[in-house]
């Protein structure tokens, strides 16, 4: 993509924690920056990504199909260390290149789901490299926001995701893909570990410190019971060989309605005093 079109969706990434339109309205885009190769200044480009389960992202050197590797892949093989934005929060990122029948599977299964893949592959003699984006460990930067502002971002990356997911699954014809399966097993292991977090460290620091939550917080205590069923049930269905797309649907929208009235909940009762605290 021109520099300065990289540098409006950047812009507009930022701004508006993630959401762009144009092309990559309603889809899934991050911020990559890498340290380039030859000058050593930092480069950041917008990528599109695809799901990889709860451990990593994987993002496709493409160029669009055109003969030579983009800057950003050269400057990733030079210096493998990367900083990755989501719109909900930064993180340090390990790059690994995929090879052989790794790389050849993450590619058949990306270009299953989105053709234009495979489009840009047949543009090229070069085989476009897939990478792996491994975070380092280390707590996430929210970007200096107050903690009620934070959780209210991480609330709405999922409620992004939810959107894509649907649209991917009422989409997806008389099959599920087995992208799209990944996808949904991604969300839900994201939405499983940040409802344990809430239960085993943020929720009873809370009750701890104003005994009037108490009652909101077993509220949201059982929610997440019934959100685990719900997940439960997502996971088993989009694993199964002959699930009917139909049916996934019908258990998504349940689960969709039970996890924005929670997410909604959540927030009325526990931003207003999360915001007392910068992280």
């Amino acid at each position: 993509m021109p520099i300065d079109f990289n540098q409006q969706i950047i812009e507009e990434f930022r701004a508006n924690g993630g959401r762009v339109g144009g092309p990559f309205e309603g889809g899934r885009l991050l911020l990559l920056t890498t340290i380039g190769a030859r000058s050593g200044a930092p480069h950041t480009t917008p990528l599109g990504y695809l799901p990889d389960g709860g451990e990593r992202t994987l993002v496709i050197a493409s160029a669009g199909g055109a003969p030579n590797h983009p800057a950003w892949f050269h400057n990733l093989v030079a210096n493998p260390r990367a900083k990755v934005e989501v719109g909900v929060f930064t993180y340090d990122a390990q790059a690994v290149v995929l090879e052989g029948a790794e790389r050849d599977r993450v590619f058949s299964r990306a270009a299953e789901a989105d053709p234009g893949w495979a489009d840009y592959q047949a543009k090229t003699t070069r085989t476009l490299p897939v990478i792996a984006l491994v975070p380092v460990p280390g707590p996430p930067d929210l970007g200096g926001r107050a903690m009620g502002e934070g959780l209210k971002a991480i609330h709405d990356g999922f409620r992004r995701e939810l959107a894509i997911i649907r649209k991917e699954i009422a989409q997806s014809g008389p099959g599920l893909g087995a992208q799209l399966r990944i996808n949904c097993l991604t969300m839900c292991q994201g939405l499983t570990y940040h409802h344990m977090g809430e239960d085993g460290q943020m929720f009873p620091t809370l009750e701890r410190q104003h005994p009037e939550l108490a009652e909101p917080l077993a509220r949201l205590g059982r929610e997440h019971e019934v959100i685990t069923r719900l997940l439960a049930d997502i996971q088993r269905l989009s694993s199964s060989d002959d699930v009917d797309p139909a049916t996934l649907l019908a258990e998504f929208d349940r689960l969709a309605t039970e996890l924005e009235a929670h997410l909604d909940y959540e927030e009325e009762q526990l931003v207003p005093i999360l915001n007392t605290v910068t992280v």
